[in-house]
């Protein structure tokens, strides 16, 4: 509620008043809080708005990005000690995987024709999808595989946070930005899911890997 109104410009009262009007359409959360999803909220910002520079020319690149994780991955060992148990097979084709997440959110990021974001998100769900079915397959538990997702985007959301704040983007611009690159990875999420989901009914009788040894 709080994002939305300083986005539109208006106080919290007042993007309220206006969802019970019917003037904006919200939806409620299961803990009864009212939100607003990003398309929504953009169509009311004035249609002459200045477009928020590219990623790339802001600094922000997949290689960048890749260097990241990299340093991420260094320490995922603390509180995922299974990590280490993943054989090269499957490591490299997670690796890969990864990387074209990463690549395919940036190019959503910055796409303007709908077109071009919808086949970004797409390559991105997909990779999403393979990640869970691997994860499956080797027969990580759903739990551990959720928590592997939630801890492996922080690093996105961190840096996405990280250069708008070094290249100054204004408080509209950062909370599309963070909106956007959230429902992103909540579409990511169920993707990874659903992967997994299929790689245990493909295969029942696999060995399970504890998550905490």
């Amino acid at each position: 509620m709080n994002e939305a109104s300083a986005m539109i410009g208006v106080s919290p009262a007042t993007l309220r008043r206006w969802s019970d009007a019917g003037k904006i359409k919200a939806f409620t959360t299961p803990g009864g809080h009212r939100r607003f999803s990003r398309a929504v909220v953009v169509a009311m910002l004035p249609s002459d708005r200045p477009q928020r520079p590219k990623l790339g020319l802001l600094g922000e690149t997949p290689e960048r990005m890749t260097r990241i994780y990299r340093r991420e991955l260094e320490h995922a060992p603390r509180w995922a000690p299974w990590i280490d148990a993943i054989d090269e097979a499957d490591r490299s084709p997670l690796r890969d995987h990864g990387q074209r997440i990463a690549n395919a959110l940036l190019t959503y990021f910055d796409a303007t024709r709908p077109s071009a974001r919808a086949s970004a998100l797409a390559n991105a769900t997909d990779s999403a999808g393979t990640c869970g079915w691997i994860a499956g397959r080797m027969g990580l538990p759903i739990e551990a595989t959720v928590e592997a997702f939630l801890k492996f985007r922080m690093p996105f959301i961190r840096e996405l946070g990280g250069i708008a704040r070094r290249r100054g983007l204004d408080t509209v611009e950062t909370t599309i930005l963070l909106m956007t690159a959230t429902e992103a990875f909540d579409q990511l999420l169920t993707a990874a899911v659903r992967g997994h989901e299929r790689a245990v009914r493909l295969e029942p009788d696999h060995t399970l890997v504890e998550a905490g040894r």
